[in-house]
């Protein structure tokens, strides 16, 4: 059995139950979709990939088997790939089987286990293949591991449509740092989902199996482990709503009667259909992705959609090297 690689540990977060209480003090109630992500969490979303309504990795699949090979090409050689969001790394290893002798490879996730464990079957598949596992939340600033700090060539893989999970000035920000990660001879490899008729985007986030409302509500199980919360589940339903003059997606928990909630020394009073916006997600067109990603000194330089052009692979390069 192949040693899992050692995990690096991001620097301790900040005042977790308070960050909690702020959001959830808003006007418009809001928790991070951070909170997702435990194991359970992890697990299904992974299994929301699989669901026949959720075209989004489907389509993301099929463009990275089409064209990584190009995609790799315009990495080139020896390139330290850090991947925000690595999940169970299916993505990264179409990525992986055309680049030309990777250096390195940093899976960057909050879920440990999780990370631990697909880190440790990259590095079984590819031994030759430098491992240096960061656990993080990739939303705030994180150390790289001194290894790669300063790769010559550093290409940060953003697979997903993560990338519309953040409101704008976070994305903003986000987009920012990752600029800073790549340094001037760099570049970012970035999942974009493409703005399309609404219908197609309220069943893959309202799929009949539920699969979508169980992830939502792990948010609440979450904070009950973590924060000593006593939030019920049941009082909670899913709801995602598509915002058309904000191009986007929202998931929200509905409260289904007037409750109260504690967290730490606090108690919440929540209304009956009181919402909690959970998460984001925000549909690009090209040119406003473009726009986008030029306030943080990138320019987009190629991208590949499926042929329904429902989802984009974009890469990004500094703008001076334009």
């Amino acid at each position: 059995m192949s040693k899992k690689p050692n995990v690096i540990a991001a620097e301790p977060p900040g005042d977790l139950t308070q960050s909690v209480l702020d959001g959830l003090k808003k006007p418009q109630k809001e928790l991070s979709p951070v909170w997702f992500y435990d194991e359970l969490g992890s697990f299904l979303f992974d299994n929301i990939c699989e669901l026949p309504e959720y075209y989004l990795t489907r389509a993301e699949i099929a463009i990275m088997r089409q064209h990584a090979p190009e995609m790799a090409q315009h990495i080139g050689r020896d390139a330290a790939i850090i991947e925000l969001g690595s999940g169970t790394s299916l993505k990264t290893r179409l990525l992986l089987d055309q680049i030309e002798m990777p250096a390195t490879y940093v899976p960057v996730d909050i879920a440990r286990e999780h990370l631990l464990d697909a880190a440790g079957a990259i590095a079984r598949d590819y031994p030759d293949l430098r491992v240096l596992p960061v656990c993080a939340n990739f939303a705030q600033e994180f150390a790289l591991p001194a290894y790669i700090a300063n790769a010559e060539r550093r290409v940060v893989y953003f697979p997903g449509s993560t990338i519309g999970n953040f409101d704008l000035a976070d994305t903003q920000r986000l987009l920012t740092r990752i600029r800073g990660m790549i340094g001037g001879s760099g570049a970012v490899l970035i999942g974009v989902d493409l703005r399309k008729d609404p219908r197609v985007l309220h069943r893959a986030y309202n799929d009949e199996a539920g699969v979508t409302a169980e992830f939502n509500l792990n948010a609440l199980r979450h904070l009950n482990r973590e924060l000593n919360a006593d939030f019920d589940l049941d009082a909670f339903e899913h709801a995602a709503i598509w915002v058309e003059n904000k191009s986007r997606i929202e998931m929200h928990l509905v409260s289904k009667h007037d409750q109260k909630v504690h967290i730490g020394d606090e108690e919440l009073k929540i209304r009956q259909g009181e919402h909690i916006r959970t998460e984001y997600s925000h549909k690009y067109t090209l040119e406003s992705f473009a726009d986008l990603v030029a306030n943080a000194d990138l320019s987009v330089t190629r991208v590949w959609m499926d042929p329904q052009k429902q989802f984009s692979v974009q890469l990004l390069e500094p703008r001076k090297l334009q």
